[in-house]
């Protein structure tokens, strides 16, 4: 993998949020944590942060557990033990980003909404805003620290705390289609949209609580495909990738 920055130019954003799923820590179809695909990642983002922004991150728990998966009746454990079991899988997806990334000889904080003084700092909004300020990437783990709630929300609820000014969701697909585009391969792309054309089309690119936060305080989001080598690097710097969600209507109307 390159390490060379795709433009000598500055980022487009001063500070974002960067949502990841648990899932881009393991093999497609798999579960677990692969080093490998970590590491890949971590090689992203360490290309990003050379550009010069504030980058905080959120992740996700879903390669090693969801707790939705115990929502079924008939299992012994109560759906918000569940939830906090999810957030505890967050926490090790993060310690293993924190770590890949400090290879790579960044600085890193990793911060918990769930205290765990042992391996993470207590999520505090001033301070996680300090540790941008003094150019450490900040990963966020744990989601809000309460039950029944995603970390799409979290991400979305993290972003409008530490003031970035756009939340960038990572997936496995190119941005957000009218199906989905694993599935149905004539599933039409969307470039760019604003909220209430997502609303009216029923368009799920995060829940819904998350695309209502967002919606209410004009917070875009851009969708793209972190498999590509270069795209959050190409999101920081506001070349053509993914989805954008805005309040705003797309210049060229959606069919």
């Amino acid at each position: 993998m390159s390490d060379q920055p795709l433009s000598d130019s500055g980022p487009k954003y001063r500070r974002v949020v960067l949502k990841l799923s648990g899932e881009s820590f393991s093999r497609a179809g798999e579960r677990g944590i692969v080093m490998e695909e970590v590491t890949t990642i971590a090689h992203q983002i360490k290309q990003a942060k050379e550009l010069g922004c504030q980058l905080a991150i959120v992740i996700g728990g879903g390669n090693i557990l969801r707790g939705a998966q115990f929502k079924d009746a008939n299992h012994s454990i109560q759906e918000a033990t569940a939830h906090y079991m999810g957030m505890l899988a967050t926490v090790i997806n993060g310690l293993a980003l924190q770590d890949a990334l400090e290879s790579l000889g960044c600085q890193t904080r990793l911060m918990s909404a769930i205290r765990m003084d042992g391996v993470a700092e207590p999520y505090i909004r001033r301070r996680a805003r300090r540790h941008l300020e003094k150019e450490r990437i900040v990963i966020l783990a744990a989601g809000t620290g309460s039950p029944f709630v995603t970390t799409d929300t979290a991400a979305a609820q993290r972003a409008l705390e530490l003031e970035a000014e756009i939340l960038l969701k990572a997936t496995r697909v190119d941005g957000v289609y009218s199906e989905d585009p694993e599935m149905n391969p004539h599933a039409v792309f969307y470039p760019e949209l604003d909220y209430q054309t997502c609303q009216k089309k029923g368009l799920r690119f995060m829940d819904s609580t998350a695309v209502a936060h967002c919606m209410e305080h004009n917070m875009p989001v851009l969708v793209f495909n972190f498999k590509t080598p270069g795209n959050i690097e190409r999101a920081l710097l506001g070349t053509s990738v993914g989805t954008r969600i805005s309040s705003e209507a797309p210049s060229t109307p959606e069919n």
